[in-house]
């Protein structure tokens, strides 16, 4: 019996010691203003949390007597001694800092001594950037996304409803809480394990959030490189930063024992990509304490209008690290007034951790099964920051919403009425029959894109139908039958392609086609059925050539290992040379024929080959070097990655298989790399391959190495494709060698013109290069300028030494 209430009394001083209690309240100014996002912690710890926006705050703690610091960018620092035995509230007042220049002589003319203070801050840069060489802990990130205004209607679509909004058409868009735990190791690797995820009205959703994302660090000299902008931005404390900026010491004031650098930073030039506001540097160890700086239009971001950054440092041991992470953002897209913001609570630090040997590979976000799964009490026991009263109403309403739009009832009643036939669909934007409860989807085409014309088939249609149907975890199938007829050559041809994406956590499907149909004698295409359609018909250049075949092609892909992606097919077809068979068009040019199907002789229909047969096998491995993923349940999702992408290809023309006419083996090589960063000068992209045929004992023209050309003024722009080559002339059924080299200044240029500034236009220049023994030391050169998805460029084209082609091109990313 003794023992009996030995245990009990040891379980209930265990408890008594262990027992938590929440302290919350109310941070405002001498004003009675709420002061948003206060970092609240443990004094001497990395254990706290932040206010909301409202000033409001709560956090548990064990009982007993506690020093909790309260701290917020701008006021002076409180600690209070509290003695947990209950719950309690405690409302904080925060003084304004007073930050005095007693301490410091500032003569006429002379330098201002924060000049002297960012100098050594520089100095210590690198020390500091490369200090911590490994650390571990808890991140909340809570997201924030807000309509201040909006048009009343948006392409047809009511926005109060579409999005669920008030009647001013304001309100919540997004909001999203989650919790991780982060890893990190010098140089660059990072593994975040997500513990919980909630977004409001998506129950079955995954949040956006990823602590990686939100670690900004200014020791870097450049920031936000190829995300907000083409470029990076330059750091206040950057080795070329006083070149940049312009500084000035607004004061000094003591805090934990620390005194502190007030230093106001302000652009040298109006329109460079710096940061305005304000750093916070601490004395001696030249530490960054606190920053407030943000970014405007005249930095050059795109997309929004402004970004303010806010980070608070705690000591961890010997080092400082950032507790809470504040990104601020307001915009206005094609009316829509857009404001928020994503806030980051880290806690908990170690940075002295042992980890486990195989913890760093490519997966640099890892999010389980239940990750969404926790109910609404576990984020009212785990939620380090309160919601604002709008924020609970936001998760009711679109939670009940979202649980209601998973019922059958809701969702036929919705199709129904998304359903609804009508004739201007159908012709502009193409028809969806949708059942969104059984996941799967009847889609037809848009006919004004399905018809078009060319010299082989005279006017033709080309009509598809897809289905689909949808399983959990992103699975999925499809079906589509394609027709195609041609007024001119009679000839309707159809064909069957079919998908199953099986296994998203390997990138894995596989699929098929069989049928027969009219193609392009360029595998990697030529002119879009529009383009060709108004060359056609408006300027009697018909460009495309075309040839019939039956065929059956199979195929399989799947990832082999993070970053290899192996792919495999075979294709067996049976082809036939065409003619022309229709000379229509709009306006007869009088020095102008349109040329045969025949690339080789335009003047005659001779035919291109004979009828012939052909199977072949192709095996390709695509490696990314240094891929990174993040994995969760409904599939592996790739990032992009700063190394090259390799591809090896083999293909091998089979004679004597099936009938088959073919006999050669063809191996490529490619290196492929986009977007390579350069700071201030923008960013590289380049394309270099590779490739012969082994053997070409027996070969017909579809059968060769074909290139991706243009002698269009308009076209779709790609890296791999030359700009002022033929489609045609220069395939190859022997050895090649191809380079594509492009480089966008993202401004830097323009952005020091004051009447084009305003217009963010992009500087590129580029270039290709094709040697063959069709086409020898063939060389192109262009320089334009570029917005966005549209960019215009001049350029010329060399045969050797002799130029034989220069003109302008003009190319949209839509």
């Amino acid at each position: 019996m003794r023992k009996i209430y030995a245990l009990i009394f040891f379980c209930f001083t265990t408890s008594l010691a262990f027992a938590q209690h929440l302290i919350s309240g109310t941070i405002k100014d001498n004003n009675g203003q709420p002061i948003p996002f206060t970092s609240v912690y443990l004094k001497n710890t990395t254990t706290g949390t932040s206010a909301n926006v409202d000033g409001k705050y709560e956090m548990k703690l064990k009982r007993g007597q506690q020093t909790i610091s309260f701290r917020a960018v701008g006021y002076k620092q409180q600690d209070h001694i509290v003695n947990l035995d209950r719950d309690i509230t405690l409302n904080i007042t925060l003084a304004s800092e007073s930050y005095t220049l007693d301490n410091v002589n500032i003569r006429a003319n002379a330098e201002d001594p924060a000049y002297e203070i960012i100098r050594k801050t520089i100095a210590q840069r690198k020390t500091h950037l490369e200090e911590v060489k490994a650390f571990s802990c808890d991140v909340y990130i809570k997201g924030v996304q807000r309509l201040k205004g909006a048009p009343k209607k948006f392409f047809g679509r009511d926005i109060q409803k579409t999005l669920e909004l008030d009647t001013n058409r304001k309100g919540i868009i997004y909001l999203s809480e989650s919790q991780s735990k982060f890893s990190f190791r010098r140089p660059n690797d990072v593994h975040e394990e997500m513990i919980s995820s909630k977004v409001a009205g998506r129950n079955n959703a995954f949040s956006f959030n990823k602590a990686s994302d939100l670690i900004i660090n200014f020791y870097d000299n450049y920031l936000l490189e190829n995300t907000l902008s083409s470029r990076g931005f330059i750091s206040p404390i950057a080795d070329n930063a006083l070149f940049y900026y312009k500084y000035k010491l607004l004061g000094e004031s003591t805090e934990n024992g620390q005194l502190i650098h007030k230093i106001e930073v302000s652009p040298r030039r109006v329109n460079d990509p710096v940061f305005r506001g304000i750093i916070y540097i601490m004395d001696e160890s030249w530490r960054i304490y606190n920053t407030d700086l943000y970014l405007t239009k005249q930095a050059g971001i795109n997309f929004i209008d402004t970004l303010n950054i806010n980070q608070q440092f705690t000591k961890v041991k010997d080092v400082y690290m950032p507790t809470g992470i504040n990104f601020q953002f307001t915009g206005n897209v094609l009316g829509f007034k857009i404001a928020g913001y994503y806030l980051g609570v880290y806690s908990n630090y170690n940075v002295n951790p042992n980890f486990p040997k195989n913890l760093f590979t490519g997966e640099i976000l890892k999010v389980t099964e239940m990750v969404n799964k926790k109910d609404s009490l576990y984020w009212v026991e785990n939620r380090p920051i309160p919601l604002t009263a709008d924020e609970k109403i936001n998760y009711i309403k679109k939670d009940s919403v979202a649980k209601l739009k998973e019922s059958k009832h809701y969702l036929d009643s919705l199709e129904k009425d998304n359903n609804k036939f009508s004739i201007g669909k159908l012709i502009l934007r193409g028809y969806s029959q949708n059942d969104r409860y059984d996941k799967h989807s009847l889609s037809f085409d848009p006919v004004w894109r399905a018809i078009f014309y060319n010299t082989v088939e005279g006017l033709a249609i080309k009509y598809g139908v897809t289905y689909r149907q949808e399983y959990e975890n992103r699975r999925f199938y499809s079906i589509r039958p394609e027709v195609r007829y041609g007024f001119a050559n009679q000839k309707l041809t159809g064909s069957i392609t079919g998908n199953y994406f099986y296994d998203p956590l390997k990138r894995a499907s596989y699929g098929g086609s069989f049928g027969n149909g009219i193609f392009d004698l360029n595998n990697l295409g030529s002119m879009t059925p529009l383009g060709n359609t108004i060359n056609s018909l408006l300027y009697e250049k018909n460009f495309p050539k075309y040839y019939y075949k039956d065929f059956v092609s199979l195929y399989t892909t799947r990832e082999l290992a993070t970053g290899l992606q192996a792919n495999l097919s075979a294709d067996y077809s049976h082809n036939k040379a065409l003619a022309n068979n229709s000379t229509f068009k709009f306006f007869d040019a009088k020095d102008r024929e349109f040329t045969s199907n025949n690339p080789f002789v335009p003047e005659a229909e001779v035919p291109l080959f004979p009828d012939y047969s052909s199977l072949s096998v192709t095996a390709s491995l695509t490696y990314t070097i240094g891929q990174k993923y993040i994995t969760r349940p409904d599939g592996k999702f790739y990032t992009e990655s700063k190394y090259p992408k390799i591809t090896l290809l083999y293909k091998k023309g089979l004679n004597n298989v099936l009938g088959s006419d073919v006999d050669y083996d063809f191996v490529k090589a490619e290196i492929f790399e986009d977007r390579i960063g350069l700071g201030l000068w923008g960013h590289t992209s380049f394309l270099v391959g590779v490739g012969k045929f082994l053997n070409n004992a027996k070969m017909y023209y579809p059968d060769f190495k074909h290139f991706s050309g243009n002698i269009s003024t308009i076209f779709p722009p790609n890296l791999r494709k030359f700009q002022y080559l033929d489609f045609y002339q220069f395939s190859t059924k022997e050895q090649y060698f191809e380079a594509h080299l492009e480089h966008n200044f993202a401004g830097f240029f323009m952005n020091k013109i004051p009447l084009l500034r305003k217009l963010k236009l992009e500087e590129l220049v580029g270039g290709g290069y094709l040697s063959s023994p069709e086409k020898r030391n063939y060389k192109e050169f262009y320089f334009g300028i570029q917005r966005l998805v549209l960019r215009a460029s001049y350029g010329f084209a060399y045969d050797g030494a002799k130029k034989i082609n220069q003109g302008f091109r003009i190319s949209y990313g839509f």
